[in-house]
């Protein structure tokens, strides 16, 4: 990267995020998969939030969103592109991506703004149900080059695979404009659905692949972690496998680093902890440090943000991520 431009732009759904704590038997009875994302009708999430006393938290999310809001909050220039309703939820939205110093290029409906029930279970994994709204009518020819504009990086998350129009017009459009293309793959439910399709994105237009253990196995068909991050590799310039409490592989330039956890492992909430995590080695990239700095950047995110209920890290936890930079 020996251009100036400097943006880190991501291209997501716009989507309410519905925190509920609730027991593994609550999700059997529900009949979720747990750690999956499953695509469902608005009234689904209402018929769910019936069966439980508990008050889910209310706070703005969504995949891309997530990870220029870190990137924004690492003191990068962000910059957010999606579709929200003309509604409550899309006004709370679009506030808070301009309290956090993100760019929004917010495309406007009359539908509902789309929302995500993250059902968070004791042992901190999250099982979504996910409304899309509004944010499935992002349409290809709402997406011009002029959204990359200044765009070093351009990072999108793997659930826009569903709209696959949507998502190569994108793709097309950030390569023009010289952007790296970053793709999160999101869920092993989504890879093992549209295996086919990444395959031929990641080969024609990614240069920076990140995945978890899950969908790393559905993508490559490798359970063994050094023999999947290898094959990631072979698939793009810059490979990420992120292996949960024991840390991380990165492989790039031909070497492939491993990058320890931060803390002791534990977590209140994993809601956002990959989003996090692609915020800190994306910024790093920006600022060309080396991987492994990029690495154990990642890693504070992801750490920081599995100590909160939610994606939204507090300052104390920034300022203690930032201490890697000093």
């Amino acid at each position: 990267m020996t251009d100036n431009r400097g943006v880190i732009a991501g291209i997501g759904a716009a989507l309410m995020d519905l925190l509920l704590q609730e027991s593994e038997d609550f999700l059997k009875k529900a009949e979720i998969q747990k750690g999956g994302m499953k695509l469902v009708e608005n009234d689904v999430i209402d018929q769910v939030l019936q069966n439980t006393p508990v008050q889910p938290v209310l706070v703005p999310g969504g995949s891309a969103c997530n990870t220029v809001i870190g990137v924004s909050k690492l003191g990068g220039q962000a910059r957010f592109i999606g579709k929200c309703g003309e509604d409550e939820y899309g006004s709370i939205f679009e506030d808070d991506l301009k309290k956090n110093q993100v760019e929004p290029l917010l495309f406007k409906s009359s539908s509902p703004t789309g929302r995500v029930l993250s059902i968070i279970t004791p042992d901190a994994q999250r099982s979504l149900l996910t409304f899309l709204g509004a944010s499935s009518e992002t349409e290809p020819d709402d997406i011009s080059v002029a959204c990359f504009k200044d765009a070093t990086i351009v990072h999108l998350e793997g659930y826009l695979i569903f709209n696959g129009d949507l998502m190569m017009t994108a793709l097309k459009h950030a390569k023009k404009v010289g952007a790296l293309i970053s793709l999160d793959l999101a869920s092993f439910t989504v890879v093992e659905e549209f295996h086919d399709m990444f395959e031929r994105i990641v080969h024609d237009f990614v240069d920076i692949i990140i995945a978890n253990e899950d969908e790393a196995r559905a993508f490559t068909g490798y359970a063994d972690e050094h023999k999947a991050i290898k094959a990631l590799a072979e698939k793009a310039g810059t490979a990420v496998l992120k292996v949960g409490k024991r840390g991380s592989y990165i492989a790039g330039t031909g070497n492939i680093i491993k990058i320890e956890s931060v803390g002791s492992g534990g977590a209140i909430d994993t809601t956002g902890a990959g989003d996090l995590w692609a915020s800190g080695f994306l910024f790093g990239l920006l600022n060309e440090y080396p991987l492994e700095k990029c690495g154990k950047l990642a890693s504070a995110c992801g750490y920081e943000v599995c100590q909160v209920m939610g994606a939204d890290i507090p300052e104390k936890g920034w300022q203690r991520i930032k201490g890697i930079l000093e």
